[in-house]
C-alpha cells in the first residue's frame, strides 16, 4: 500500500486547513494579436467546459477553484445565452456545465435548453448533493443528455474529501434521480492517497448505478488540494497505481463501462494501450488546451483548459472580445499550437516520448513545479527511476496563497528507493 493503515487513518482524521472564502479579483484587460493565422482558424474546439457559477453546496478539500460562493460579476442570463450562440458558431460540439455546482444557478435549465437548440450536446458534472428529482426532471426536459456524478471513494473517504457528511449517499441518490428522469449517467473520480485503495469499490458502485463511463483523474495540487500535500500522490505511487488501473480497465470492458483516463493519468507505461486504446490515437497525446477544448469561467473569462490557473492562462473575456477573436488571437490560447518542445525541462526534456507526449498535462506540471514542461506524475518516468534503484519525491516548499485556481510550489528530489 502507498499508505499504511495508521497513516491513512491519520489523514482521514486530519482537520482541514483554515481558509477564508476567497475574494475573486476582476481580470485585467488583455491584448489580442492584430490578426488571426491560418492555424488559428483551422483549429476548432470540440468541447467546452463551462463553470457557470462558483457557488457550491459542497466544500471539497481537493477543489482547485476553491468553490464556495458565486463570483460577484458572473455572467447574466442574456450574456450566457449569447455565449452559447458563440460556442455554436465556433464549432463546439459538446458543452459540459460545471461549477461550483451548476444547478445552483436559477437559469441553469435555460442555458441547457439554448445549448440543445443550437445543435450542441449539453452535459454536466456534479457533486449531486442537492440534485432533487425535480431538478433532474427539469434538466432532462431542457435537453440535458448526460450527467457525470463525482464518486471519490467509499462512503467514509468520499465524505472526507467532499467535506460534507452525507455527500456520498446524496451523490448516489443523484444518480438514481437522473436515471429515473431519463438522463444517462456517468461518473468521475479523483485519485489520491486516500481514494486509491477504494477504486475497485468505486467501480462496482457506479456499475451498480448504471454508469455508462468512468473518468479518472489524479488529484492536482491546485486550490484546496495544495493545502493538504500528504493526500496527494507521490511520483513513486504510480508504480502501485497503474497495475490497479490495468485490472480495473479489464473490469470496465467486462461491464461495458467506457474508461476515460483524464489527461494527467499517464504516460506510456505497459498499460497505455489498455487505458487509451479506444482514444483517437490509441495512446497519450500532448496537452489539448486551446486545441481540442476550451474552458470558461463564470465571469466570461476564457482559457484553453478549465483547470489551468486564472493568472497566466486567461486569454480574454467575452465582455471585451468575441469568443472567436479570443480563440484565434490570444497568445495564451495559442500556446499549445505554437510549442516546439523548447519549453520542456528536467526529465521530460530527455524522455524517449518527449516529442509525442510533451510532458502531458500542463495543469499538473505548473501546479507542482511552477511552470509547464516537466511532469513527475508519470508511470514511464517512475519505472525508469525504479529500474536504476531511484525514486522521485515532491516536497512542498511554498504554501498556496488561498485564491481560486492557485497553487503552491514543490521541489523535486531524487532519492534511493
Amino acid at each position: 500500500m502507498a499508505l499504511s493503515e495508521a497513516d491513512r487513518d491519520a489523514l482521514m482524521r486530519a482537520p482541514r486547513p483554515r481558509r477564508d472564502l476567497p475574494l475573486i479579483a476582476q481580470q485585467r484587460r488583455l491584448p489580442l494579436a492584430d490578426q488571426s493565422r491560418d492555424i488559428d482558424r483551422a483549429i476548432r474546439p470540440i468541447y467546452a467546459v463551462w463553470e457557470i457559477t462558483l457557488a457550491c453546496d459542497l466544500a471539497c478539500r481537493h477543489c482547485g477553484s476553491r468553490s464556495a460562493r458565486a463570483r460577484p460579476n458572473e455572467l447574466t442570463t442574456a450574456e450566457c445565452l449569447d455565449l452559447v450562440d458563440q460556442l455554436a458558431a465556433l464549432g463546439v460540439m459538446e458543452v459540459i456545465l460545471i461549477g461550483g455546482e451548476a444547478y445552483l444557478r436559477d437559469d441553469f435549465c435555460d442555458i441547457i435548453r439554448r445549448i440543445k437548440e443550437r445543435g450542441m450536446i449539453a452535459l454536466m458534472t456534479t457533486g449531486g448533493r442537492s440534485l432533487t428529482p425535480e431538478i433532474a426532471a427539469s434538466a432532462k426536459e431542457a435537453g440535458l443528455a448526460s450527467a457525470s456524478v463525482s464518486i471519490d471513494g467509499g462512503e467514509e473517504v468520499h465524505d472526507r474529501l467532499r467535506g460534507v457528511k452525507g455527500s456520498y449517499r446524496a451523490a448516489l441518490q443523484a444518480m438514481r434521480n437522473l436515471r429515473d428522469a431519463g438522463v444517462r449517467v456517468s461518473s468521475n473520480t479523483q485519485i489520491n492517497r486516500l481514494s486509491m485503495a477504494d477504486l475497485p469499490e468505486v467501480l462496482e458502485t457506479i456499475i451498480e448505478h448504471g454508469a455508462h463511463s468512468w473518468q479518472i483523474q489524479i488529484t492536482v495540487a491546485m486550490g484546496r488540494a495544495a493545502d493538504e500535500p500528504d493526500v496527494l500522490l507521490q511520483p513513486y505511487d504510480m508504480l502501485e497505481l497503474f497495475p490497479i488501473l490495468g485490472r480495473l480497465a479489464d473490469r470496465c470492458v467486462e461491464a461495458d463501462v467506457l474508461l476515460w483516463p483524464g489527461n494527467n493519468v499517464g504516460y506510456f507505461g505497459p498499460y497505455e494501450t489498455k487505458l487509451r486504446g479506444t482514444m483517437p490515437l490509441g495512446h497519450m497525446s500532448p496537452c489539448g488546451a486551446g486545441r481540442t477544448g476550451l474552458g470558461i469561467e463564470s465571469d466570461g473569462s476564457i482559457k484553453g483548459c478549465p483547470s489551468l490557473s486564472s493568472e497566466g492562462w486567461i486569454g480574454g473575456t467575452i465582455r471585451e472580445h468575441s469568443l472567436a477573436d479570443i480563440w484565434e488571437r490570444s497568445a495564451r490560447l495559442r500556446w499549445t499550437r505554437d510549442r516546439d518542445g523548447s519549453e520542456l525541462w528536467g526529465f521530460c526534456k530527455s524522455c524517449y516520448y518527449a516529442e509525442t507526449c510533451k510532458a502531458g498535462c500542463t495543469w499538473t506540471s505548473e501546479s507542482l513545479l511552477g511552470k509547464p514542461g516537466n511532469n513527475p506524475l508519470c508511470h514511464h518516468r517512475a519505472l525508469e527511476h525504479d529500474r536504476i534503484g531511484k525514486r522521485e519525491r515532491l516536497v512542498l516548499v511554498e504554501q498556496a496563497p488561498g485564491a481560486p485556481f492557485d497553487h503552491g510550489r514543490f521541489e523535486l528530489s531524487v532519492e534511493d528507493r
